[in-house]
């Protein structure tokens, strides 16, 4: 059978299923002394050394520029069917529009005394997106281009860079390049993995240095993303995907069959969950998995994943399933019940919400709008999906009249002394002497 059927807390208690989970984040894989090499021969040696790297592993015969030509660019709408370009155009605008309601404004407040007290936001100077190629570049992460270019655009990023791994040819997929074309975006660089980060961070020749770096990646990339934390912005260090489902008697058995096989497919460390008190529809879905599985080009990944990391919990209530989910924090989580928004409100943890049954995880990951890049491995209890705010910073602005400090310069400098900071105390009370002539 691909998919265990247990019942919470019976067989597994939730902090066993926690436990459990937990051990995707380190398949066993340490390869962060191999990355922080890498990153320290890209500081380095920069372009030779980016050259080096994507010649041995990615396109033998990398062309003189690592950056591809805005001719090149402009052209690539014209070589993909015209229905796929359309489909790309709404689903750009189906983003664009949902994140220019998270677009925040600066502000200002004023007081009697003339102090003026403000917040001030602004977009980073400069980003960098990487988008995988996938699968040699035949299988290319256009919507994670479109996820992560939109909420910069929407911030006022004026300045983007693309980098993605070359296929052996030297070229980029079509669909990548059109789908820029498509974005306004003129800087693409071919380059890849854990060097094309380091790029990125650095800079090199080619390539100017970035303020925040975003997009998914293998755990090259991931490891990367994660060492270079504090040196620019980050958007997220992703994990592998995942999904639960609470789904009561109303459910469809193949629907949430496809949909748990809908991330099964993309990694063997994906996580997909059905937590239900029917253990009849538990049965059911497990059936419509076996015979699903053997429908999909990578079954005998989306099989692995079931084996390792899925499961049909089956629970006492929907309120102990509700208080499962929360503890999960699932990166996905749909609502395949009779009354979704009944639940919606007990939901405290979770990186995107689907409600009902007809609308499947996929109809975020492509076109709704809402952004795709989500807090995984639990971390949606204090994090939040990638949006415009990734790519914006924040000044405090702050204007005292003399009146406001000589109301508080005596507060102020206690407080100083208080830390043992004299020069911060003199530096208010020396404002409190008579003006200089």
């Amino acid at each position: 059978m691909p998919c265990r059927i247990v019942r919470v807390p019976e067989e597994l208690d939730a902090s066993s299923l926690l436990g459990w989970l937990a051990g995707r984040r380190n398949p066993g894989n340490d390869i962060t002394n191999t990355v922080r090499d890498i990153l320290a021969v890209i500081k380095k040696d920069g372009d030779k050394a980016l050259r080096a790297y994507t010649q041995k592993f990615d396109a033998p015969n990398l062309p003189a520029r690592f950056r591809v030509s805005e001719k090149d660019i402009k052209a690539a709408p014209s070589r993909i069917p015209a229905e796929d370009l359309a489909i790309l155009r709404e689903a750009i605008e189906h983003v664009r529009d949902f994140h220019a309601r998270q677009a925040e404004q600066s502000w200002w407040t004023t007081s009697p005394d003339g102090t003026i007290l403000g917040q001030m936001v602004r977009p980073v100077d400069r980003v960098g997106l990487y988008v995988p190629g996938g699968r040699g570049g035949e299988t290319p992460l256009i919507s994670s281009l479109i996820m992560n270019a939109v909420p910069a655009q929407v911030a006022g990023v004026a300045d983007i860079a693309v980098i993605s791994p070359p296929r052996k040819d030297s070229s980029l997929n079509p669909y990548i390049l059109a789908t820029a074309a498509l974005l306004g975006i003129t800087e693409i660089h071919r380059a890849g993995s854990a060097w094309g980060i380091a790029a990125l961070a650095y800079g090199t020749k080619s390539i100017r240095p970035c303020d925040v770096i975003a997009g998914p990646g293998n755990i090259y990339v991931a490891t990367a993303k994660a060492i270079l934390v504090g040196e620019v912005g980050i958007d997220m260090i992703a994990g592998p995907s995942e999904i639960s489902i609470i789904a009561d008697d109303t459910a469809d058995p193949d629907y949430i069959a496809a949909d748990m096989l809908s991330q099964a497919e993309h990694d063997p460390l994906a996580a997909a969950l059905c937590i239900t008190p029917c253990a009849d529809l538990a049965h059911k879905v497990r059936a419509s998995l076996a015979r699903q599985l053997d429908l999909l080009p990578r079954r005998e990944l989306a099989a692995k994943s079931l084996a390792d990391w899925g499961g049909l919990l089956v629970v006492g209530s929907m309120d102990e399933a509700v208080d499962l989910v929360n503890r999960i924090a699932p990166e996905h989580l749909e609502l395949a019940v009779a009354e979704p928004f009944a639940l919606l409100g007990k939901i405290r943890n979770a990186g995107a919400i689907f409600l009902g049954h007809h609308c499947p995880e996929p109809v975020g990951d492509y076109f709704a709008g809402p952004n795709h890049v989500l807090p995984t491995l639990g971390t949606a209890r204090f994090s939040s999906a990638l949006s415009v705010q990734s790519f914006c910073k924040k000044s405090s602005v702050i204007a005292a009249s003399p009146e406001y400090l000589a109301q508080h310069a005596g507060k102020i400098a206690r407080l100083a002394r208080l830390e043992g900071l004299e020069a911060h105390a003199r530096s208010v009370e020396i404002r409190q002497t008579a003006p200089k002539k």
